[in-house]
């Protein structure tokens, strides 16, 4: 829901024709389900930076040592009011936008449960299967969600440079992806970095499915000019290295983003959220979200 702070400074009619100039202040209502993880904890911070949103549910899974805490314990803020639950159904009465960053069949759930409610949803999630994302983009028929591999604004941007990128140089380049992450990390390759390759397939008439190699071992053979290879590396704390090599005879391209501190993702997440609670039903990602297309 959106919650209207302040009236409108004068009537439009005092105004002339600038309406633009009416000073309507708004916060949007937002909850976040997996609460306790890496994300939810960052999430939880990121709102509370916020003047035009507020957490006002949060949930975790039953069981948890978090359940019944208030919020700001996990953010490390100041006391919010807001209790974590274990009853995510319960957001759907609280919040206009949930964000979620669970796993796959915990985000499902949480669509299924909200199935007719028109919450709108964030999903942060990666390694859904292909079946998995089937159901979730028909959930999107009904209702305004937001589902993107990477919600960091950089990483965005960097998805329309490689684009831009694999569409110039063509197949006469090599494409080769390598992405490092933190030893913790369930899923390979991570989903931005599918992402990536997909963003790469597309602009040069590909599809990844049948082009992508997923790391190499004894005699391969001579490379085929039309794969496109992924190199995964699991290490340490790393929070999120990616590489794109564009390699051709005589020169080569690298397209690289790192991440430096979590609340990148979850300050884009929270963005993405207000900028939902304003959509049509319709399945959306970053590129929506910062303009980058229609």
């Amino acid at each position: 829901m959106i919650e209207k702070t302040d009236s409108a400074a004068s009537s439009a009619h005092s105004q002339g024709s600038d309406l633009h100039t009416a000073s309507v202040t708004s916060r949007i209502d937002l909850a976040v389900h997996g609460a306790a993880g890496r994300m939810g904890r960052q999430l939880l911070a990121a709102i509370a930076e916020r003047d035009d949103a507020r957490l006002v549910g949060a949930a975790d899974a039953p069981g948890q040592p978090s359940i019944g805490l208030d919020s700001s314990v996990l953010s490390g803020g100041h006391a919010s009011g807001v209790k974590i639950t274990d009853n995510a159904q319960s957001l759907i009465h609280e919040a206009g936008v949930i964000i979620d960053f669970t796993a796959p069949a915990v985000s499902l759930a949480l669509l299924d449960a909200t199935q007719g409610s028109q919450t709108r949803v964030v999903i942060g999630t990666t390694g859904f299967t292909r079946e998995q994302l089937s159901r979730l983009k028909v959930h999107a028929q009904s209702r305004p969600m937001v589902f993107a591999a990477n919600y960091s604004v950089g990483v965005t941007v960097t998805l329309s440079l490689l684009q831009q990128c694999a569409t110039a140089l063509g197949d006469d380049y090599d494409v080769e992806i390598i992405e490092a992450h933190h030893r913790h990390k369930v899923d390979a390759p991570s989903g931005t970095a599918i992402k990536m390759g997909e963003v790469v397939a597309q602009a040069l008439g590909r599809d990844l499915s049948d082009c992508a190699v997923y790391g190499r071992e004894g005699i391969t053979g001579e490379r085929d000019r039309k794969t496109i290879g992924f190199e995964t590396i699991r290490a340490g704390d790393i929070i999120g290295d990616h590489t794109v090599l564009f390699a051709g005879n005589g020169e080569r391209i690298e397209v690289t983003h790192k991440a430096i501190d979590r609340m990148s993702f979850a300050r884009g997440a929270v963005r993405a959220a207000i900028w939902l609670a304003l959509q049509p039903a319709g399945l959306y990602d970053m590129t929506h979200v910062l303009g980058l297309r229609s």
